[in-house]
């Protein structure tokens, strides 16, 4: 018994002293971690400075009740007014609930209670006045910090904005830019008291969170307002299952707007779950033979008179009947004809006829239009286009026809909108882009200028029959129906068929009805495209369907913006003489001259001058001797002074005045020159 008793002291002796620091800094990290403070992350702007999503804090409240600085006097003292202030602020128990939440933890020397969970950063401003919770830490206020990120416009540009969620793939802005927002995280010291509850340790070497930047973009959100309510009434109306509709600046390629609606397949609600926008390649239609009349103008540079034998708007090529929409109202069109009207039959023979030899150079032609792969866009989930050519192994004997005219071939709407914009910016293609900037604590640490993909898509020449083109679709052609009078627009309409697993002839083919142009035609600012799909209330037509949407956006955001407010003065001065001047003095109409720009020859005196010229285009001044003919008793000549001043300049010399009238002196009743003396009375006629 004394050799294992020795043998126990022994080991105490090792466990102790030999592997005591060891076993010790073991224990300490089994009850002690370090744990990451999250960062608050930066917010999202508008382009004029509105939150599109934020970081709003939100606290853990918990108490110390233990804590050494509160003994059993403070304790008594303030434990009932902190029940009853902590039952008003948060309504969820009575005093008397709190009141035995406090003793329980006093009683049982519970150094960690949780009173409250998403508390708000105003609340937790409200708690810190409480008793005992006034003292912060020192009063056993404990607070554990956690952000939620907010939408305040809600549904607005949602996909856009999108998220960033770990475990989830990032989408929008918000996971584009995950690093720039997301910010630095902080280290704080936490022990385990118990179960899976921490408590976190005063601690000098805490480390402070860095806060994400701010981004700014270029959406507009009252233009997205605009957008996203005229994109909802049409799908509704129409029963759509999905749309979308995007506004582009010209020069810059900024999105001012960006919608993308998908009917819930729960109700008849749409919502944004999906940015078809710039996700999803579909064959576009009709929209497309701009593309190929690009190419046929450029290549070759056809007469947009040229005719062409269209028939009763039917023809063959090989196994396959292409067919117009409507029958054309003659045998044969002009180029401008058959562009205005969307006639498939004469795009897809003028295309055969100049290309058909070598359908390569026409393939080769969209590619140089960026119609293939992605256009690189500062946000993820950007969908490629594909344009096939003669060496892909899908394409046929009737691809070079059916591709004219907008089949056989996957397009986005943005690289669509793209194009178009490129005509309207006179051949110049823009990167679509989404951000301006990128600030920290206020100050700039990015911006982002406007990036040009390609600096002459088509010849000058070519540019100007396009939008002769363009125009006239909406003038006279297919887009006639739009009806905007304030200004003019050119554009195109589309009607693409949807294939039914890749088969048109199945049963249930369903539309895609679009409309992309640009406005005012005469100076164009802004591009537009809208895409309805699937629409099933009757109409499926571009004009009919996607048209209205289009004139909604385009007449909103020409009537709330000033940037299509002509100059009134753009050419010459309005300024074609100066005005007429009153008698006053110099300083006084100096100020007046000064603060309308208007130009005046000055002398240098601080009295009275009256105007020597008039119907000039300069204010020509003398110097008026009013004031010496008073004083040497003669009546001066009044007319032109102002009532103040004659007023003030009679009475000053002791006559007695009467004044008729409004404005300037016209008649006076002493004429000038006359002798006058105090007590005189004189009337003074004003006009």
């Amino acid at each position: 018994m004394c050799l294992f008793a020795i043998g126990i002291l022994y080991r105490i002796c090792i466990i102790q002293f030999a592997q005591g620091k060891e076993w010790r800094d073991k224990a300490e990290s089994l009850t002690t971690q370090v744990f990451s403070i999250e960062a608050v992350r930066g917010n999202i702007f508008d382009a004029n400075g509105a939150l599109l999503a934020t970081s709003l804090p939100y606290y853990e409240i918990a108490v110390d009740i233990n804590a050494p600085s509160i003994d059993d006097k403070i304790f008594k003292e303030n434990r009932d007014s902190l029940s009853y202030s902590l039952s008003k602020l948060f309504g969820d128990k009575s005093e008397v609930e709190y009141l035995k939440i406090l003793r329980k933890a006093r009683n049982d020397k519970d150094r960690y209670v949780i009173l409250q969970r998403n508390v708000s950063y105003k609340d937790l401003q409200t708690l810190k006045t409480f008793p005992i919770f006034r003292k912060g830490r020192r009063g056993g206020l404990i607070t554990l910090q956690t952000n939620k990120r907010e939408r305040p416009f809600q549904l607005l540009a949602a996909r856009t904005i999108g998220l960033a969620r770990s475990g989830i793939k990032p989408v929008g802005l918000e996971g584009a830019f995950d690093t720039v927002l997301t910010g630095v995280s902080g280290k704080r010291l936490m022990q385990k008291i118990a179960g899976d509850v921490w408590k976190p340790i005063n601690d000098e070497n805490e480390v402070e969170p860095k806060d994400g930047s701010d981004i700014y973009t270029t959406i507009d959100i009252n233009i997205q307002d605009v957008a996203e309510h005229a994109l909802y009434k049409t799908l509704m109306l129409n029963k759509a299952s999905h749309g979308c509709a995007i506004l582009m600046e010209v020069k810059t390629g900024e999105i001012k707007a960006i919608a993308n609606l998908t009917k819930d397949n729960k109700d008849t609600l749409y919502s944004e779950n999906y940015n078809y926008a710039i996700g999803y390649p579909s064959e576009p239609g009709s929209t497309f033979k701009l593309a190929s009349f690009l190419s046929l103008i450029d290549e070759y540079n056809i007469n947009l008179d040229e005719v062409v034998h269209v028939g009763n708007g039917e023809c063959q090529y090989f196994d396959r009947k292409m067919k117009d929409s409507h029958a054309p109202k003659t045998a044969t069109l002009t180029a401008q004809q058959i562009f205005e009207t969307s006639s498939n039959v004469g795009t897809s023979k003028l295309v055969t006829k100049y290309f058909s030899k070598n359908p390569k150079s026409f393939t080769d032609k969209l590619y140089s239009f960026h119609l293939n792969g992605k256009l690189g866009l500062s946000i993820p989930g950007e969908g490629a286009a594909r344009m096939k050519t003669p060496l892909d192994k899908d394409w046929y004997g009737t691809s070079l026809p059916w591709i004219s005219i907008g089949y056989e071939s996957l397009v986005t709407p943005l690289h669509t909108l793209s194009l178009y914009n490129a005509i309207a910016n006179n051949g110049r293609m823009v990167r679509p882009r989404f951000i301006r900037e990128v600030k920290r604590n206020g100050i700039s640490v990015k911006k982002y200028n406007t990036e040009i993909i390609e600096e002459r898509i088509v010849k000058e020449s070519t540019v100007t029959k396009a939008k002769q083109l363009l125009e006239g679709v909406v003038k006279n052609g297919s887009g006639k129906g739009l009806n905007i009078t304030a200004f003019k627009v050119g554009g195109k309409t589309g009607t693409a068929q949807i294939a039914k697993d890749g088969d048109y002839t199945k049963g249930g083919t369903t539309y895609q009805a679009s409309f992309v142009g640009y406005f005012p035609a005469d100076n164009p600012l802004y591009t537009c495209i809208v895409i309805i799909n699937s629409p099933t209330n009757g109409n499926y037509y571009g004009a009919l369907v996607a048209g209205p949407v289009f004139k909604e956006i385009a007449e909103k955001v020409y009537s709330g913006s000033v940037d299509f407010i002509q100059p009134i003065n753009n050419k010459k001065d309005l300024l074609t003489k100066v005005p007429g001047v009153i008698t006053t003095k110099s300083n006084e109409l100096n100020e007046i001259a000064r603060a309308f720009s208007l130009p005046v020859n000055k002398p240098d005196s601080d009295k009275y001058v009256t105007q020597n010229q008039k119907d000039t285009l300069k204010i020509s001044l003398s110097e008026n001797t009013i004031e010496a003919q008073l004083k040497n008793g003669v009546m001066p000549n009044l007319t032109g002074l102002s009532a103040k001043d004659a007023l003030f300049l009679l009475e000053n010399h002791g006559l007695y005045v009467r004044i008729l009238g409004f404005g300037s002196v016209k008649k006076q009743s002493i004429e000038a020159g006359q002798r006058i003396g105090k007590g005189n009375k004189i009337v003074l006629t004003l006009s």
